[in-house]
């Protein structure tokens, strides 16, 4: 496998590893938050495995899935993960917004949000 393509899945297994530390300490908002950072960083993975190019400098989730090729094969479930996760990266960083990410994040929604993510990563580490 491409040194940088293992780059990027090593990152994205370290974002998702602190995204269960931030379940397990109820730090919600940065549950979200890590896992957008996490499904990121394996979509840039991929992108870099299919194209042997540099990943566009960008958090835009569906255009990272969409320029590599893969949007079209997720599956409702997926789309439905990356379109929640989206607004999560910037927004969570500006205390205008956090208030409100935070009234949509329960723990139970945030344990869901990281199995999700967990056989997100699976899936593409399983593409690659």
């Amino acid at each position: 496998m491409n040194e940088r393509v293992k780059y990027w899945i090593d990152i994205a297994e370290y974002d998702l590893e602190t995204a269960d530390a931030m379940l397990e300490t109820k730090r919600l908002l940065y549950v979200g938050f890590m896992c957008h950072q996490t499904i990121e960083k394996i979509l840039k993975g991929y992108y870099q495995f299919k194209k042997n190019t540099i990943p566009p400098y960008t958090h835009d989730l569906e255009r990272i899935a969409s320029e590599s090729l893969i949007w079209s094969s997720l599956s409702t479930e997926q789309k439905n993960l990356v379109n929640f996760l989206q607004p999560l990266n910037i927004q969570a960083r500006y205390p205008s917004y956090k208030e409100k990410i935070f009234s949509s994040l329960d723990y139970d929604k945030c344990k869901d949000l990281v199995m999700q993510t967990k056989e997100f990563v699976k899936w593409i580490k399983k593409l690659l």
